[in-house]
């Protein structure tokens, strides 16, 4: 008998986390602020789950080490994690003795205000768990201080006015957690050092390998996955450093092995294409040309 996965239950509304939790109804029915203390039993939500809504959790207490990219670290000084909508989460998520806030909202808060087409521009939204915003005293202090207002208009003055106040609140949140992303890939570049290095020691086995016959291009999903990093945040770390992303590296190191094979054998240009893992050669001589400004028969033909 086969076993079969666990179910992954799937949790739409505030009003069922409100209710699995053993809270009363939420005073907005598309946002809440949960406030992470000991009372609160996680333990009632299913082990993983897909929620419907946004949730921006913070993180004041944090206890033992947390888990950063390849290593550990201690982050007692308080974290932010950002899931969206119809992302998997839960399973190793431990509340004990952690403090904080949850901010969770449904994309149908948002309707009518530019943050509806906005907020899928924040990378941060596909970021893993162990790739969360740690931040100093300061940064924490002013985060919270955007927390209890949101706390405030749920708690005290709901009226014609608290929507839009909400999210702008939530807008200042989210250009904070960019500002401080930021912050956070520039001061920790001992982490990151080496990086570039790893990423073009992949490249270049993926081709001295010839991965690109059996897998195709090398995608940023595949670089990812070698540095147990998410794709959204290889990018940000990578664009950081260099000012291009995962998307444009990969393009230039396929630039690189095309102008060798273009220059040093009598591939042609569709052998070429094959070669690097294109699956239509126009495509090969398309990308080629946006980047170099020659088709790959004019480059072939100016240096010979």
């Amino acid at each position: 008998m086969k076993n079969e996965a666990p179910k992954i239950s799937k949790l739409e509304s505030i009003s069922e986390i409100h209710r699995l939790l053993g809270l009363p109804g939420p005073v907005h029915p598309l946002i809440s602020l949960l406030h992470l203390k000991g009372q609160l039993n996680f333990q009632r939500l299913p082990s993983s789950y897909i929620p419907g809504f946004y949730k921006i959790s913070f993180i004041t207490k944090l206890s033992g080490k947390f888990r950063y990219g390849q290593g550990y670290y201690d982050f007692d000084e308080g974290s932010l994690l950002f899931t969206a909508p119809n992302q998997v989460v839960g399973g190793s998520a431990s509340y004990e003795n952690n403090e904080g806030y949850s901010l969770i909202f449904h994309p149908d808060f948002l309707q009518g205000y530019p943050l509806a087409a906005k907020i899928n521009q924040y990378g941060f939204f596909s970021y893993a768990n162990n790739e969360a915003l740690h931040l100093s005293e300061q940064e924490k202090t002013t985060m919270l201080a955007i927390y209890q207002i949101i706390r405030d208009e749920l708690e005290s003055r709901i009226d014609d006015f608290s929507h839009e106040v909400i999210i702008a609140q939530i807008e200042l949140l989210l250009s904070y957690a960019k500002r401080f992303y930021k912050r956070q890939f520039l001061t920790r570049q001992v982490v990151n050092s080496d990086l570039l290095q790893q990423v073009e020691e992949l490249l270049n086995a993926y081709f001295t390998e010839q991965k690109p016959l059996c897998l195709g291009v090398p995608t940023v999903q595949y670089l990812a996955e070698q540095l147990n990093y998410s794709p959204n945040y290889l990018s940000d770390m990578l664009r950081s450093l260099t000012g291009l992303n995962a998307q444009q590296h990969i393009h230039q190191k396929l630039i690189e092995k095309s102008k060798e094979l273009l220059s040093a054998s009598n591939l042609t240009i569709n052998e070429v294409a094959y070669q690097l893992g294109f699956e239509y050669p126009q495509s090969f001589s398309r990308l080629f040309k946006m980047k170099t400004k020659l088709s790959p028969v004019q480059f072939r033909s100016a240096f010979n």
